[in-house]
């Protein structure tokens, strides 16, 4: 099948060209009875993969059976008003199967500790289990279309490829110890890397047992946000091997970091209540501008409708009972093996959300949804969404630098999902 890559230097890719895309894939990949998609959650509203969701599902669905499983990971099912606001109205509800990553996966492969030894400078010395839902591997799909979004990650360096099936569609192997390999080895080392030790793991997992066992073609965006803060298609990388993801990176690097030439004392991030109701995802803000802030500076961030810690019952547990208390408690328990059994990858983000005592981070939320005791609770810092909305307000700061009426400097990022924001020093 011939790849396709489409950018314009910054410029959108138009819907026809979207159109134009798909209808060459299918015409090379000729008759199909059986097709699966896999594309993100809600909480990559801004991937536009949505949109070739829908578009392979108006140009499939008359001739071929269409199933869609979005790559949830261990997030929450998507409802039915995300569905629609993602994938639109057209598509019906019997077309969405869901991912149930501690029941419906099985082991296709084992990635040994010495090659994770040797890809962590000998931090992690474990075996790694790859699990995957069976349906990749016994759904009988003439084509399975992985569909998703390049950007910087806080795990994986830059996100998708392989990492929509690994973790996207994975098992509590795979996802936690990738997760626990990328905290080890350190988060700020790894963040808009492309070939990230985390990466190396999931490139040996396609390597050795997917490519060549299922037809999987992906299909990866990368997108911008203009200057009147709505979010462009500026490029499309389609294809079978590793090509398409590299060439969409090396996009990604260059529309979605942006470089700072000194820190910041005061961050503010906002964290859309439609796209992140937890902690769980909503630590985005934290992992992307955490390199922005200055010693001893603040993280604040607006979050409206963080209602819960982690996005099942099992990780918001184990937030509330361990909290974001830094890496040597944390690394400490998850050695002793007394706390995290099973659960590493609830370690890995407990770490990978801390400050380390480097600068305060503080969750300005709805009272009704998340309270002052429980944000407190898990060691950040609280205040009124209502309250501090009143200075800092979202519609009204400018993406960047911002001069408050009192002479107040602080640095605003209005969607952290979308990129990372560095030093260039």
């Amino acid at each position: 099948m011939e790849e396709i890559y489409i950018e314009h230097g910054g410029v959108p890719v138009s819907q026809e060209e979207m159109e134009h895309a798909v209808d060459a894939i299918l015409k090379d990949a000729g008759r199909l009875s059986r097709v699966l998609i896999v594309p993100p959650d809600y909480t990559r509203c801004y991937s536009y993969a949505g949109e070739f969701t829908k578009i392979l599902y108006r140009k499939l669905s008359g001739t071929a059976k269409v199933d869609i499983i979005p790559a949830l990971g261990t997030h929450m099912e998507m409802s039915k008003e995300e569905k629609e606001a993602f994938f639109g109205k057209e598509i019906p509800e019997s077309a969405f199967l869901v991912h149930h990553w501690q029941t419906d996966t099985i082991k296709i492969g084992t990635v040994p500790a010495s090659y994770n030894s040797e890809i962590s400078n000998g931090l992690f010395n474990e075996d790694i289990e790859v699990e995957v839902n069976h349906i990749l591997m016994d759904g009988g799909y003439d084509l399975i279309f992985s569909v998703g979004q390049v950007v910087p990650h806080e795990v994986v360096g830059m996100a998708n490829y392989s990492k929509n099936l690994f973790v996207g569609l994975g098992g509590r192997g795979m996802i936690n110890k990738s997760h626990m390999l990328s905290a080890i080895c350190g988060m700020e080392k790894c963040l808009g890397v492309m070939d990230s030790p985390v990466r190396k793991l999931y490139d040996y997992a396609q390597k050795n047992f997917i490519d060549g066992k299922i037809p999987l073609v992906y299909i990866q965006t990368v997108t911008k946000e203009n200057r009147d803060g709505h979010v462009e298609l500026c490029g499309v990388f389609i294809g079978s091997s590793r090509t398409p993801f590299e060439k969409a990176c090396a996009l990604s690097q260059k529309l979605n970091i942006t470089y700072l030439d000194r820190p910041a004392k005061k961050v503010v991030a906002y964290l859309d209540p439609g796209e992140l109701k937890t902690t769980w995802v909503g630590n985005k803000g934290i992992y992307r501008t955490r390199m922005i802030v200055a010693d001893g500076g603040e993280l604040l961030l607006l979050g409206p409708g963080i209602q819960a810690f982690g996005e099942n019952e099992e990780m918001d547990e184990m937030t509330r009972t361990i909290g974001y208390t830094g890496t040597p408690r944390i690394l400490g328990l998850y050695r002793q093996g007394k706390v995290f059994a099973g659960k590493i990858m609830s370690a890995a983000h407990l770490i990978q959300g801390s400050s380390e005592g480097r600068f305060t981070i503080t969750y300005a939320t709805d009272p009704v949804l998340m309270s002052e005791d429980e944000v407190r609770g898990v060691g950040y810092n609280w205040a009124d969404y209502h309250e501090v909305v009143k200075r800092y307000d979202p519609g009204k700061l400018k993406e960047g630098w911002n001069i408050m009426p009192d002479g107040e400097e602080i640095y605003f990022v209005g969607k952290p999902a979308l990129g990372l924001w560095k030093l260039k020093s």
